[in-house]
């Protein structure tokens, strides 16, 4: 049966992740960006397949080819939302490893849950969905061979401590590779990236009664970082490599950085 662990506190040397219902530890977030996760957290999956053309399953799967997670591993996807990338890791390690997923939307971890138990292989019951914040991992020091982030940077408070807390977290010599929406550099792919959102994103999105909850994306982009910022910020942080990708034809980016 599907676990969805909350919040739960780490000795230093223990090394397993809990099981079972713990207290929640309060969430650095804005409030109503963690409501809108709530709110779009039914048709999530489906909109990801309009919006994107499927392609989002190839970018993913990128994703988590970058991280270099292996047979065995223990493995973080953080802000996990319904579980792609967290199923994807899951197929990587196998059933002698152990993955989480951590979200701070309850929604859409319960969606995650459902889909686990619905997908139904083996190797995913190596997975515990934990409700918690990207600012205060509730993990030790050094602990996850390999860690993804897909579509979460961009909306976290404070970009800084997210990648201090993935750098304290991840294993010495290990990747964290971090998808999202790129801030691009190049004026054409900014203005066809807006374009898209304006015709395309927002008005599918309209069909589903969300209108405003995907408006968002374009402020939330603007206000994102460049590939070299994302880049210079992991190297700030500790990493000591730290490369960022252009994909999708410059509209999705990829940072692979490495502790």
């Amino acid at each position: 049966m599907a676990s969805v662990v909350v919040c739960l506190p780490f000795s230093a040397g223990d090394r397993r992740l809990p099981s079972g219902r713990f207290k929640r530890r309060p969430v650095r977030c804005a409030a109503e960006r963690q409501a809108l996760f709530n709110r779009i957290a039914p048709v999530y999956d489906n909109l990801n397949d309009l919006l994107s053309l499927g392609q989002h399953r190839i970018w993913k799967r990128m994703a988590v080819s970058w991280t270099g997670a292996k047979m065995g591993d223990c493995v973080l996807d953080l802000c996990c939302g319904s579980g792609d990338l967290t199923f994807l890791l899951s197929e990587k390690v196998g059933s002698s490893g152990k993955v989480s997923g951590l979200d701070f939307s309850k929604e859409q971890l319960s969606v995650a849950a459902s889909r686990q138990q619905l997908l139904s292989k083996p190797c995913y019951k190596n997975i515990d969905w934990v409700e918690g914040d990207a600012l205060d991992l509730p993990f030790p020091d050094g602990y996850f061979d390999a860690i993804t982030m897909g579509y979460g940077l961009r909306n976290v408070v404070d970009k800084r401590r997210a990648m201090q807390e993935l750098y304290r977290v991840l294993k010495a010599g290990s990747r964290v590779s971090i998808l999202d929406f790129n801030k691009s550099t190049q004026p054409v792919t900014a203005f066809v990236q807006e374009w898209m959102i304006d015709n395309a994103v927002v008005p599918v999105a309209t069909v589903y009664g969300l209108e405003e909850e995907y408006k968002y994306l374009k402020s939330s982009i603007r206000e994102f970082l460049t590939g070299k910022e994302l880049e210079n910020l992991g190297l700030e942080v500790g990493f000591s490599k730290a490369r960022h990708y252009e994909i999708g034809g410059g509209i999705m980016g990829n940072l692979v950085a490495t502790r």
